[in-house]
């Protein structure tokens, strides 16, 4: 166990469902659909990138990233959100990431006061959630406060009712759009009444959009927008956004924080003391697969079809709905811990209990955790594998 304020830290999600799962034998040749993992091919330039600049290996990477970087991943910012010619600032407003939770994880280590409103500083998260945040908030010394993202709020945390005593408290918050569990997206009123929110009892807004680029069909709104629409720039913003997801390519360890000057100089500062840099010829990838947009077409296709399948063959079980983006199904089987127990004795099937990225509201009450009536379910393998395990996914649920 870690000692001291980590010991708070909640269990990984993935160890409790080994220790669920792992001592059952399962009904038929395992399959997962438990982790987010994309498994798409790796696009040809990838790899031509690493290769024409493996000789970079050799030398120590810029914590701020190389010029080409900066410049691809503010033009990419620049047209997937739609903002003003040089609203973003490749010198001033982003900077590389080791992978999107580099990020998600370091954000409150450089907002999070001694004290706040005379008191323990707090950050907002929802419930569900990333376990990056809290362990990220427990790390920062802050107080996590989770709050409910349930269907009736829009499976988005409702900020905007908390009370005055905690909304005073706060230096910052979690919000994922599309959200991970449960494909939400955030409106553009929602991100004006959570930035406005921001500035009357100042606090920062961490916004994890690493899904922004896989949705069926609208674009998501982002932070960047609706902050810039609202107040001609980035205060009280950080965003996060990984080729892990957009691209497909985990491995390759690479996303983007941006947003507010002030905030980002002292990130690279802070970050300079750890120093994850990413690797240049990594930068140079990333940078062509910030600008190329034809394998995210291509991807978000993919991800389409697989929806298509999961409507067919689930569309009148388990409370299913089509996401807002992202690649998982958030299914409601009233007992999600029961039935991924169920579903992997008789079937082989190992998908996430909703409960285990949640928090019980009331302690020992285990109803009062809003993941406990849902399973997450990712839909990152082939077709036919997809197509195959939901269909036998469906029989066992409909089972009594």
């Amino acid at each position: 166990m870690i000692p001291g304020r980590l010991a708070q830290l909640p269990p990984s999600s993935f160890a409790k469902l080994a220790a669920l799962l792992d001592p059952v034998t399962p009904g038929a040749e395992p399959v997962s659909l438990a982790v987010g993992d994309p498994k798409g091919g790796v696009p040809d330039f990838v790899a031509r990138a690493i290769a024409g600049n493996a000789h970079l290996f050799g030398e120590y990477p810029p914590i701020n990233g190389t010029k080409d970087w900066r410049e691809a991943a503010a033009q990419w910012l620049s047209r997937r959100f739609e903002l003003p010619k040089d609203a973003v600032d490749p010198e001033k407003h982003l900077l590389p990431l080791n992978g999107t939770r580099e990020g998600l994880f370091l954000a409150p280590f450089i907002v999070t006061p001694d004290a706040k409103a005379g008191a323990r500083p707090a950050i907002l998260l929802p419930n569900p959630f990333y376990q990056c945040y809290a362990a990220a908030i427990l790390a920062s010394g802050a107080e996590p406060v989770f709050v409910p993202a349930r269907a009736e709020t829009g499976f988005l945390p409702d900020y905007v009712s908390l009370p005055k005593t905690i909304l005073e408290r706060a230096a910052a918050v979690y919000i994922c759009s599309p959200s991970n569990p449960e494909g939400a997206c955030a409106s553009e009123e929602y991100w004006r009444e959570l930035f406005a929110l921001a500035d009357r009892y100042d606090f920062t807004v961490f916004a994890d959009e690493c899904y922004a680029d896989i949705y069926p069909a609208k674009p998501p709104v982002g932070a960047l927008t609706a902050r810039h629409k609202q107040s001609g720039g980035f205060e009280k913003l950080l965003t996060f956004h990984s080729l892990s997801k957009r691209s497909g390519l985990p491995g390759l360890r690479s996303g983007i924080v941006a947003g507010d000057a002030k905030l980002m100089a002292t990130f690279r500062a802070f970050r300079n003391y750890a120093g994850p840099q990413v690797p240049v010829p990594i930068m140079a990838a990333s940078a062509a697969a910030w600008r190329d947009e034809a394998h995210v077409v291509a991807n978000r296709a993919a991800y389409a079809q697989k929806f298509e399948i999961a409507k067919r063959v689930l569309g009148n079980r388990a409370g299913f709905r089509l996401p807002e983006g992202g690649f998982f199904l958030w299914l409601d089987v009233g007992d999600g811990e029961a039935a991924a127990l169920k579903l992997w004795r008789e079937g082989g099937i190992r998908v996430l209990p909703g409960a285990y990225m949640g928090r019980e509201i009331e302690t020992g009450k285990l109803r009062t955790n809003p993941g406990f009536p849902y399973v997450r379910v990712a839909l990152v393998s082939d077709l036919s594998t997809i197509e195959a395990t939901l269909t036998k996914m469906g029989e066992i649920l409909s089972e009594p």
